[in-house]
């Protein structure tokens, strides 16, 4: 068996890179605690248009409709910017590619 190495030296660009999905991520906990917020702070008196009072379970499960999506789309957002800002940052260095390839005998 003979081993037939050949090297190649390229350049490569390195930048840092938020990661989506922590951000996203981040974003629902946020949507999670800002409805729980609001279901704190809501009153539970009966409504005049329908003549119910909203347990705070369902008054909680609404606000999860409407906080989580916001937030993790707020959050999408944020590490979007933080890419585009990240671009500012990219070096280019030197990588040396080696690719070995052995013989079969």
């Amino acid at each position: 068996m003979s081993r037939d190495a050949q090297h190649q030296t390229i350049e490569a660009r390195i930048r840092p890179v938020p990661r989506f999905g922590v951000f996203l991520g981040l974003g629902a906990v946020l949507g999670v605690v800002i409805a729980g917020i609001l279901t704190a702070v809501g009153s539970y008196e009966k409504s005049e248009v329908v003549g119910v009072v909203y347990p705070p379970g369902q008054v909680f499960g609404f606000a999860l409709l409407w906080t989580v999506p916001i937030c993790i789309a707020l959050g999408g957002v944020v590490a979007l910017i933080l890419e585009r800002a990240a671009r500012k940052h990219t070096r280019i260095v030197r990588v040396e590619h080696e690719r070995v390839q052995e013989d079969e005998d």
